[in-house]
């Protein structure tokens, strides 16, 4: 006889599925998941990537559905949908701490107001200086933008206000 799982048991486990690009944040911890049903044996996550054309939708549809087959699923379906648009702001708190003590600078919440929040002066990830500035609008990836700080002469990403 096999046990039912429950949403919390597939959000736990989904915790520890890591953003690709991102190896210290989860993609619970983005805000990338945002919906898990579950009827039976049967789970649908929903996911909504930072992109709609993400170069690793692919990688992070299977590792959801992996991490949910190995909790003893019979069937997973991993739907993308791209209304609303994810938004930076669902970046949960302590997701922004481990972006920054990764070395790159987290978001401002900015609550819809993008053209505030890509005015706001980014502090440094390494020293905490504002007196930084904007090399690239892009940087390895599309939700990144390369900075210099000018306080500690370290170079660093941002991940870009979305």
């Amino acid at each position: 006889m096999t046990q039912t799982l429950t949403e919390e048991q597939v959000w736990q486990a989904l915790k520890e599925v890591m953003d690709p690009e991102i190896p210290v944040v989860s993609l619970v911890d983005l805000g990338v998941v945002r919906d898990v049903q579950v009827e039976g044996d049967r789970v649908t996550v929903t996911m909504t990537p930072t992109f709609s054309g993400c170069p690793a939708l692919a990688v992070m549809q299977q590792a959801l559905r992996e991490k949910v087959l190995a909790l003893g699923a019979a069937e997973v379906e991993v739907r993308t949908v791209l209304e609303p648009a994810w938004s930076s702001d669902w970046i949960r708190p302590e997701a922004r701490e481990k972006l920054r003590k990764f070395g790159l600078a987290p978001p401002p919440v900015h609550g819809g107001e993008l053209n505030i929040a890509l005015e706001e002066p980014v502090a440094c990830p390494y020293c905490g200086s504002y007196n930084t500035a904007l090399k690239n609008s892009f940087g390895s990836t599309l939700c990144r933008a390369i900075y210099y700080c000018n306080a500690c002469q370290q170079p660093f990403e941002q991940f870009k206000p979305l």
